[in-house]
């Protein structure tokens, strides 16, 4: 059943995402899968996960908003000012009404893998940290992923959130306030 539904999930974002975006999604569930594994989640989940996380990315502000409008939670000011980085929340209400999703973890995950959150569930740390260190990044050597899942899993996401926003800063830009707290939160202990 799993895997009928992540054929599902996954010709869904082959047909809503260019070549690039979806092979970037493929690496992303192959890297979650491998996470899980070292980290004793369900691999399933995070195959899932990972393919999903960005069906929303390349659709259109306004349908961005709408679709995230309908968890009924808040926006961020800097979600406000940049539409797009709501498309984590986007696909965690398509995969729960276009596929019946009602795994709180994939959700949470596939919801929250943008900026991470105080709190995030295990798996939702995985996708956080598979997005960002999937082989086609530029930065992941195989020895920068053996570094990282050398850590435990709240290490690892810490550390990447980190470079995340060590690289925003470069840039002149501030990472989002969500982010940081989930740093501090990180930083001091909760979930290492």
């Amino acid at each position: 059943m799993e895997s009928e539904l992540f054929e599902k999930i996954r010709e869904f974002a082959r047909g809503r995402l260019s070549g690039g975006r979806f092979a970037h999604s493929e690496r992303v569930a192959d890297t979650a899968v491998l996470m899980c594994r070292r980290y004793g989640l369900d691999e399933d989940a995070g195959r899932i996960a990972g393919i999903a996380h960005d069906i929303c990315k390349e659709i259109p502000d306004d349908e961005i908003i709408s679709l995230a409008s309908m968890d009924g939670l808040p926006f961020e000011e800097v979600e406000k000012a940049k539409p797009g980085l709501l498309h984590g929340r986007a696909a965690a209400v398509v995969l729960r009404s276009d596929f019946g999703i009602r795994d709180k973890d994939i959700l949470d995950a596939v919801a929250n893998h943008t900026f991470g959150r105080p709190g995030l569930c295990d798996l939702g740390k995985i996708l956080f940290v598979a997005d960002k260190i999937e082989p086609g990044r530029p930065q992941s050597t195989d020895e920068y992923r053996e570094n990282l899942l050398s850590m435990s899993l709240a290490g690892a996401a810490l550390s990447v959130a980190e470079e995340n926003i060590d690289y925003l800063k470069k840039k002149g830009k501030v990472a989002a306030p969500i982010t940081v707290s989930w740093v501090a939160q990180l930083r001091s202990g909760g979930g290492i």
